[in-house]
């Protein structure tokens, strides 16, 4: 008999509709299963024991996540649930009202088992905040799950939750669900109503899934994108629905590969021997499958400065006041008083700037339907390997990570992160497809031959 921790999505809807499993034997069992396992991974900070049981013993909304558990980032608050932030600054900070995100999702049906571990306000690729424990990759415990959605990663790759809401503003899906080895997707700027990138300064930041399958991505992104809107989004050119997306032909399908990244200019970048073979298979596997894959030429240009002084202004406007910033981590005390130095005509020119990039990032990829990157540069870096106390330094070695991803965040693009080969220490490596605005299907279709080729994942050695 499959566990229910086994089950997709997908196989777990089907079953809490056919009655063959309710909603608290569903939950029960991610709670066991937290309960087990959570101190070896720290995927979340907050678990609401009570408050799921309750909720799922209730009348549940007749929603299409009827049942199904998650967690919240702890990014998102919660009426009720302590909601940290990630930050010492918000160690008691316990939320009256809740964020439309967390409302949309109770309206889905789908039950909350707690907050995910996410860094200090979500601002680096790694999460080890000093408030909590350290979120840790199931597949060797004494390395990072990336960030800034560690915990959600590390949840669903341990077999915690079946699913995970998170965000993305520079890769913060795409790190960790490539570091956890599962799936991360990040729609379209616009795609969504809740957490579309369009209610930021920057446009950075989307919303979306984390997930075991690709076709659990795909469902998950038609829960998103029919969920009550928070502000006017924008109509991308395909609207969905996606669920069928992942058994369609990409026979045709045009592929870009490119191993170029926009911070080539600044900085020497290693990648390495299993990055590349993984994004070698992936080229091989799709070309087989009658896509055209061929190299894409492109050229970045000015990229480095403007994605540093966005990230340096992300930080300008969080709510700590001076005697916060002397209680925050080092880089979140840096970047904001860094950001808050800013001038006018700095910002402006950086906004300038990305919106330049968009337009000719999309340019040089029109021809294509998508481009196929490596995920990661590097290996999950062990724990404590970032040097917090020098927030340049640290800027730099998130880049040598994962030099990938920010780029898709500028440019509004969807993209999937997917692993599609095994290492000899047998953790999987994952490839990137980037598609065009609005292309979600396409990729979801790629990733899901991949997905196929591969076959089944095991679940990490001690996490069965």
């Amino acid at each position: 008999m499959t566990a229910i921790h086994e089950l997709s999505v997908v196989d777990l809807i089907d079953e809490l509709a056919s009655g063959a499993l309710t909603p608290p034997e569903v939950v029960t069992h991610y709670l066991e299963r937290i309960d087990q396992f959570n101190g070896e991974v720290g995927a979340f900070v907050e678990v609401t024991a009570d408050a799921a049981l309750r909720r799922a013993s209730g009348d549940l909304p007749q929603g299409r996540l009827r049942g199904i558990p998650f967690g919240d980032k702890d990014l998102v608050a919660r009426a009720g649930v302590p909601t940290r932030y990630g930050s010492v600054a918000f160690a008691d900070n316990v939320p009256v009202l809740s964020d439309p995100l967390a409302d949309a999702l109770d309206a889905t049906g789908a039950i909350s088992l707690g907050k995910t571990s996410t860094p200090e306000f979500g601002l680096t690729g790694f999460t080890e905040p000093q408030v909590g424990p350290a979120a840790r990759s199931p597949w060797d415990t004494a390395t990072g799950a990336g960030g800034s959605s560690g915990g959600a990663a590390a949840a669903v790759a341990a077999g915690l939750l079946p699913w995970a809401p998170a965000s993305d503003g520079g890769g913060s899906i795409r790190i960790p669900s490539a570091t956890c080895a599962v799936v991360g997707l990040k729609p379209s700027r616009g795609r969504l109503p809740i957490g579309a990138g369009l209610d930021s300064y920057d446009g950075l930041a989307v919303n979306g899934p984390i997930t075991r399958t690709v076709a659990d991505a795909a469902l998950l992104l038609d829960v998103m994108t029919a969920m009550a809107p928070s502000h006017r989004s924008v109509t991308a050119p395909d609207s969905g629905p996606f669920s069928d997306a992942p058994w369609a032909d990409v026979a045709g399908t045009r592929i870009g590969m490119t191993l170029i990244t926009p911070w080539d200019e600044a900085m020497d970048l290693t990648l390495d021997p299993h990055a590349r073979a993984a994004y070698d298979h992936a080229a091989r596997v799709l070309g087989s499958a009658g896509a055209r894959v061929e190299s894409a030429d492109w050229r970045p240009t000015g990229y480095p400065e403007l994605f540093g002084t966005l990230w340096r202004a992300s930080a300008a406007t969080l709510p700590l006041d001076d005697a916060a910033l002397d209680q925050v981590e080092p880089i979140t005390a840096w970047l904001a008083r860094q950001g808050r130095a800013l001038d006018a005509q700095r910002l402006v020119s950086a906004y300038a700037a990305a919106r330049l990039f968009e337009r000719r990032t999309i340019e040089a990829f029109a021809d294509y339907d998508a481009i196929l990157t490596p995920a990661l540069a590097l290996s999950p870096r062990p724990l404590g390997w970032y040097d917090t106390a020098d927030a340049e330094r640290t800027f730099d070695q998130q880049v040598e990570y994962a030099p990938h991803t920010s780029w898709v965040n500028v440019s509004g693009l969807p993209a999937i992160t997917v692993p599609v080969l095994a290492a000899p220490s047998g953790r999987p490596w994952s490839v990137q497809l980037v598609g065009r605005p609005g292309g979600e299907r396409a990729i979801l279709a790629l990733a899901a031959r991949l997905e196929a080729e591969r076959g089944p994942l095991p679940r990490p050695p001690g996490f069965a």
